[in-house]
């Protein structure tokens, strides 16, 4: 249960990212924020 709750809090940023940013600097903090989530979820943690 633990790993879901960075999940969601990357989607929510996600989805605050994809209204408020445009362009190349969108790109670039959607890229970031999959990445934190991954580390976190996947390799952070552990």
């Amino acid at each position: 249960m633990d790993q879901v709750v960075p999940v969601i809090v990357a989607l929510v940023l996600v989805a605050i990212a994809w209204k408020v940013l445009k362009g190349i600097v969108k790109t670039a903090v959607l890229v970031l924020l999959l990445a934190a989530a991954a580390y976190f979820v996947f390799g952070g943690m552990a």
